[in-house]
């Protein structure tokens, strides 16, 4: 194996950097590394309000298998203050730079890349999958829309809440701010869901375009509680006119009402039922 380019590395001095003080320990990016380049790198991406944290049984189980692993923090994310108002300043611009430059590390940390993410995660994965030729790409539960919000409404109400001011909202309304888990904000702002769509509404957009990933998936809750199950279908059916070879998508059964199918400290019950089958999924299995 070869060792860390000074260009990978600068880039990981840089993400490293990115972690201020205001970002919480748990909330800082993940970068597990076995300091030279390995034949696979996996990228993490977590969901809105979340942090690296939320994939930390997933990073350590690959990087036990060999693979150098990061979990990078995505912008506005992390803070110790959980309450912070950062996240109304997340822009779809933000997210697109994020990605790039995320994907770009994992290049140089691997000689095959795999990208996988959770939620706004998943769309990110599917943002990238459609542009950058990694290896695989697994977009779980990923965010095209609100599940009880018709997508072709999407749109307009994406604009209509950046025109009015950012609101916050509780993910649960009793809990509030005790909701758990503690490394993570409990609270959503409507701006960062707005230009969150913004780019998933680009992603369907291109989805004639065909993929630049050798194969993607898509995992989905069969009784998914938060985002659009239907929109992500509709976006598979475009995309397999180009690509049906490399187009795969599982439905995970028998599996609660959720939307965080993945966070232990939130829903322990399954995310132990779900790790072994995505793990399997992320490594090729």
């Amino acid at each position: 194996m070869t060792g860390i380019s000074e260009t990978t590395q600068s880039l990981l001095d840089r993400l490293r950097g990115r972690d201020h003080e205001l970002v919480g320990e748990t909330g800082r990016s993940m970068l597990l590394l076995h300091g030279e380049v390995r034949p696979l790198s996996v990228l993490l991406f977590h969901g809105l309000s979340a942090s690296p944290t939320q994939f930390v049984r997933f990073a350590h189980e690959l990087h036990a298998h060999g693979h150098n692993v990061i979990v990078p923090r995505l912008p506005r994310h992390g803070h110790r203050d959980r309450l912070s108002e950062a996240l109304a300043l997340l822009t779809a611009d933000q997210l697109r730079g994020f990605a790039l430059e995320s994907v770009q590390i994992a290049q140089g940390l691997g000689e095959r890349v795999v990208v996988g993410g959770f939620s706004l995660g998943g769309l990110l994965t599917t943002w990238l999958a459609q542009r950058v030729p990694v290896e695989r790409a697994v977009a779980i539960a990923p965010f095209f829309g609100i599940s009880w919000v018709p997508n072709r409404f999407m749109s307009s109400a994406a604009h209509m809440l950046l025109r009015l001011p950012n609101r916050f909202a509780w993910w649960d309304p009793i809990a509030r701010e005790k909701q758990l888990p503690m490394h993570g904000y409990p609270r959503y702002a409507t701006h960062a869901l707005a230009q969150s769509y913004l780019l998933a509404r680009e992603v369907l957009h291109d989805a004639q375009n065909g993929i630049a990933a050798k194969h993607l998936i898509f995992v989905t809750n069969s009784r998914e509680a938060a985002v659009n199950n239907k929109a992500v279908r509709r976006l598979e059916t475009v995309m397999r006119v180009r690509d049906t070879d490399r187009i795969d998508h599982v439905v995970l059964e028998g599996v609660p009402i959720s939307h965080d199918i993945i966070e232990p400290l939130r829903h322990p019950e399954i995310a132990q039922r779900v790790f072994p089958t995505l793990l399997d999924l992320l490594e090729g299995a």
